[in-house]
């Protein structure tokens, strides 16, 4: 499969914060794997968007608060940071989410700008990648392809929390299912990778 990125596709990096990193409060596993694929994609894209879980002290998404979740990605703290090694030269817009205590901050859509600024910018199809694939990454796409952008996800530029050792496998058939292409970074850049 090959795909050309044209001036009215953007990328939408989801959430490489060093709280989803090993090491990390809530880590994915093997989730330095993506930074190659996303350093290698983003200077091909017009548009490249960045999110980002900014949350209160007091989220609700926290297990002092009832949610299922370690504290993360506290707004202004290191844990909340981009990993240094996402090329922030290339990031056009950062999109801050799950900023009020309530909204869970799965989706780069839910209670951001991001979809308007797709909108002003002439962009009609997203690629999204980054972390993790079980969860945000598969909410963004999700609304992305609600609010009717053409929609593909990124498999190896990506990387899942895998809670149940098949929820990352279960995230892409639902993905699929719903009408969003999933492909790997090499059917963009055309450059074979080895895939571990």
């Amino acid at each position: 499969m090959s795909v050309t990125v044209g001036p009215d596709d953007a990328l939408i990096v989801v959430d490489v914060q060093h709280d989803f990193l090993p090491g990390g409060a809530l880590a994915v596993a093997n989730g330095e794997r993506i930074f190659e694929p996303i350093d290698t994609l983003a200077p091909r894209f017009r548009r490249v968007y960045a999110t980002r879980d900014w949350h209160p002290l007091d989220h609700s998404s926290y297990k002092p608060f009832g949610g299922p979740w370690p504290v993360h990605c506290v707004a202004g703290t290191r844990g909340a940071a981009f990993d240094a090694r996402l090329d922030r030269k290339k990031v056009d817009t950062v999109i801050d989410k799950g900023v009020d205590r309530e909204t869970d901050g799965y989706s780069g859509f839910v209670a951001t700008s991001l979809a308007s600024d797709l909108r002003m910018h002439g962009i009609k199809r997203v690629f999204v990648c980054g972390l993790a694939t079980d969860y945000c990454v598969k909410a963004t796409a999700f609304d992305a392809h609600a609010a009717g952008f053409t929609t593909v996800v990124i498999e190896d530029a990506s990387a899942a929390v895998n809670v149940q050792p098949d929820d990352e496998t279960k995230a892409l058939e639902e993905l699929r299912a719903a009408g969003i292409d999933v492909v790997q970074s090499e059917d963009i850049t055309g450059n074979a990778r080895v895939r571990g």
